[in-house]
């Protein structure tokens, strides 16, 4: 089976949540405070909407207590997954 792995920088208790692209910088920007894994989970659940799968199609691989994640994305590739964040960006 096809992942991707999208590397993202967790901006928790953000004001205005949603995902910005910049380069080659994925950020995704959440209410949640980084407490007791909220704002991963939060992070999680902003990706799997973006790009428009189940939740249970994104996990986490790396990065629980950090700021920075790597999520798995099952049944898309890398551009896949980067078109689709650009298409959610431009909406």
């Amino acid at each position: 089976m096809v992942s991707a792995l999208l590397v993202v920088a967790v901006k928790p208790g953000s004001k205005a949540p949603g995902i910005v692209i910049s380069g080659e910088t994925v950020t995704v920007r959440v209410r949640e405070p980084a407490v007791e894994g909220r704002a991963t989970e939060a992070a999680r659940r902003a990706v799997a909407a973006a790009l428009r799968v189940p939740q249970s199609a994104v996990t986490l691989v790396r990065g629980a207590t950090s700021r920075h994640k790597s999520f798995a994305v099952a049944r898309m590739t890398k551009d896949e997954v980067l078109k689709r964040l650009a298409e959610d960006q431009l909406q």
